[in-house]
C-alpha cells in the first residue's frame, strides 16, 4: 500500500526531531560545570535592563536573593523598581544622579560612581545574595570614573555561586573577555526616533 504524502512528511519530521534531540541531549550532557555566571548585556538596542530584570524575576521564582545597583539612572519611579522593591528577597539601590547630560558636573558624577561601587562591592562580598544586577555599569567604566582592574578584581573575588548581570552600551573589551555570556542587542526600529514618548510599562 502506498504511503501518503502526509505520512511521509510526518516521518521526515520525526527523523529531524530525533536528530535535533540527539544534538541537544549531547550538548546538555557536555555542560557538566556549575558556577556563578558573569553575564554582560550590551549594544545599542532596547531591552538590556529589561532582560536583566527578567532574570531577577526568574531568580525570585527560585527563592533566590537579589541585589540591584543602578548607575547613571537617577530616577526612582520606574515600574520595575516599584514592583521589585516590594519583594522580600530584593535589595535595590539607585546610585546615580541622572544621566551625565542632566547633571553636567564631572566631579559629582565621578564621586557618585565611586561611592556607588562601594555599595556594589558589599553585595559582591555577600554570599547570601545569589544574583547581583549592575545596571548601566558600562558608562562609569567608559568615562574612566571607575578603575577597570578594580572592578574585575571585585567580580572575580565574589562568592563562587553568585551570578552577576551587567548592562550598558559599549561594554569594554576587558569586561566582555571576563564574562561567561555576552549578548549584544541591536536596534532595528525604535519608537522614540519617530517622536513617540517613553511609555509606562514599556520604557518606564
Amino acid at each position: 500500500m502506498a504511503v501518503s504524502k502526509e505520512a511521509e512528511k510526518a516521518a521526515r519530521y520525526r527523523k529531524r526531531m530525533q536528530r535535533k534531540k540527539e544534538v541537544v541531549d549531547a550538548a546538555i550532557a557536555h555542560a557538566d560545570q556549575k558556577k556563578g555566571l558573569l553575564l554582560v548585556l550590551t549594544g545599542n538596542g532596547k531591552g538590556k535592563s529589561s532582560s536583566a530584570f527578567g532574570m531577577v524575576a526568574r531568580a525570585l521564582g527560585h527563592n533566590m536573593c537579589v541585589g540591584v545597583a543602578q548607575f547613571i539612572k537617577g530616577r526612582s519611579d520606574t515600574g520595575e523598581e516599584a514592583f521589585f522593591r516590594r519583594q522580600k528577597n530584593v535589595v535595590w539601590y539607585v546610585l546615580g544622579e541622572g544621566f551625565t547630560w542632566d547633571t553636567q558636573n564631572l566631579e559629582r558624577d565621578r564621586e557618585a560612581a565611586r561611592q556607588g561601587w562601594q555599595v556594589v562591592r558589599k553585595m559582591l562580598h555577600d554570599p547570601e545574595i545569589n544574583l547581583v544586577v549592575i545596571d548601566e555599569l558600562t558608562f562609569p567604566l567608559n568615562y574612566g570614573w571607575l578603575d577597570m582592574d578594580t572592578v574585575l578584581t571585585d567580580l572575580r573575588s565574589r562568592p563562587l555561586m553568585q551570578h552577576v548581570v551587567i548592562t550598558g552600551r559599549a561594554a569594554p573589551e576587558a569586561l566582555c573577555e571576563a564574562a561567561d555570556t555576552v549578548t549584544e542587542m541591536h536596534d532595528v526600529k525604535h519608537a522614540f526616533r519617530a517622536g513617540i514618548m517613553a511609555q509606562k510599562g514599556i520604557d518606564l
